[in-house]
């Protein structure tokens, strides 16, 4: 990939690229004029580099928990309102991503967001108030929120008709980060140095990634149909999509969930050592790697809602038996993470076929969902910790399976009844 910078300098003269105006103003298929292999093939893997550095950065904080607790001397409680700064941020930023990018192009706003993950990141790994880390939090959760629309867009519209596997082949990217995170921070931490150390090496990688996005541009998008402010819940909201948004409100809240608790679930009910809690959250994304890589050959054959159904009732009983059963079957826990894998990027491909017409409109409303169910399961885990013990709070990420459960049997019966998806 070191050769794509020259090449991508003759992508556009005037500068600002690819510019998506779908929340905004403006109704328009993002590529009309069909790219060279080159082109795509950049973008791409523009998109699964976003993708590896999101899942890195966002998956150190699970690994450095415990660390962070016992140095600031805090509660779970606690812990789960720092957290919540971050998701707040992604919530906030999946809603304005849309304006942003309208407004001064999608490379600027890329950049943007690795400026904002640089400047989460430096705050998270310095300060030592519970208030400051939680804004730092909220400041890495912007630039993280700014990096979850753009790439499944352009996916979906350089990949139309294989958008479930790509998206899919770009969510491994991400398991990729993920995995190599906590291995990352297993191994410093071993060596007993400071989890503030391991977030400040994560800005190297920020730094690179930034680095690389100046030179990569953006071929510019054609406008079309004008989309006023007020039509927005009107598009966004019919139909069937509100069960889409419970379906994945629900399974972010339970994935984010068990991926911020489950190191520390491990080390304090479990007794695991540091080195081996952190190798079960690589173990989940490894699992979650493995099954995008099988289940994106297969999700669209299968049909995407059926896919969602099957893999949700893998997870509840995996992660049941993990949590309840006796210390044996703790290697379930991270196992979950198979059965997790293609939930999230068939939920986009699902969405994405089924409302060709705003479809990036409808994307970005997911994503503020997604943001919103990452909001919420961290910090409920955390609280009914607090009140409950650790092992009844993490139970949580059941209730949240088997809401989306439900969802997804209510949506697959309306569809499958003949009510417009």
């Amino acid at each position: 990939m070191c050769t794509w910078c020259p090449l991508c300098l003759s992508f556009l003269k005037n500068g600002s690229g690819f510019n998506i105006q779908d929340q905004t103003r403006y109704n328009f298929t993002i590529m009309p004029i069909k790219p060279s292999k080159t082109t795509i093939f950049l973008l791409t893997a523009g998109c699964f580099l976003s993708f590896f550095v999101f899942g890195f950065t966002d998956n150190l904080k699970g690994p450095t928990l415990p660390s962070m607790l016992a140095e600031l001397n805090i509660s779970y409680g606690t812990g789960g309102n720092i957290f919540f700064g971050e998701y707040l941020g992604f919530l906030i930023a999946t809603l304005i991503t849309g304006i942003l990018a309208d407004r001064f192009g999608l490379k600027s706003v890329i950049i943007l967001a690795g400026v904002f993950l640089g400047i989460g990141v430096g705050g998270y790994s310095f300060f030592q108030s519970a208030i400051l880390l939680s804004g730092s939090l909220f400041i890495l959760g912007l630039g993280l929120g700014a990096l979850e629309l753009g790439p499944n867009a352009i996916i979906v519209s350089l990949h139309h008709e294989r958008k479930g596997l790509y998206l899919n082949l770009m969510a491994v990217l991400h398991g990729l980060g993920s995995l190599i995170a906590p291995l990352f921070a297993g191994w410093l931490l071993s060596l007993s140095i400071s989890w503030r150390v391991i977030y400040r090496w994560d800005i190297l990688l920020i730094a690179l990634f930034v680095f690389i996005f100046i030179f990569l541009r953006f071929p510019k998008a054609e406008e079309k149909t004008q989309l006023d402010f007020r039509h927005v819940p009107q598009i966004a909201f019919k139909g069937q999509l509100p069960w889409y948004y419970v379906i994945i409100t629900f399974y972010v809240a339970a994935e984010i969930g068990l991926v911020s608790w489950l190191v520390a679930f491990l080390q304090e009910i479990r007794s695991a050592s540091v080195t081996s809690s952190n190798q079960s959250l690589s173990i989940f994304f490894a699992m979650m790697m493995i099954g995008r890589l099988i289940g994106g050959f297969f999700v669209h054959r299968i049909g995407y809602l059926r896919s969602i159904l099957f893999m949700t009732i893998g997870g509840i009983l995996c992660f049941t038996a993990g949590l309840f059963g006796p210390k044996e079957f703790s290697f379930l826990l991270p196992v979950t993470g198979f059965f997790f894998s293609i939930i999230f990027p068939t939920i986009t491909a699902a969405v994405s076929d089924t409302h060709t017409e705003n479809a990036n409109t409808i994307l970005g409303v997911l994503f503020t969902f997604a943001g919103l169910g990452g909001l919420i399961g961290p910090w409920l885990i955390a609280w009914g910790s607090d009140l409950f013990g650790l092992q009844a709070g993490f139970s949580i990420v059941i209730v949240f399976l088997a809401i989306t459960l439900v969802a997804a049997s209510t949506l697959t019966k309306r569809i499958s009844n003949g009510q417009k998806a």
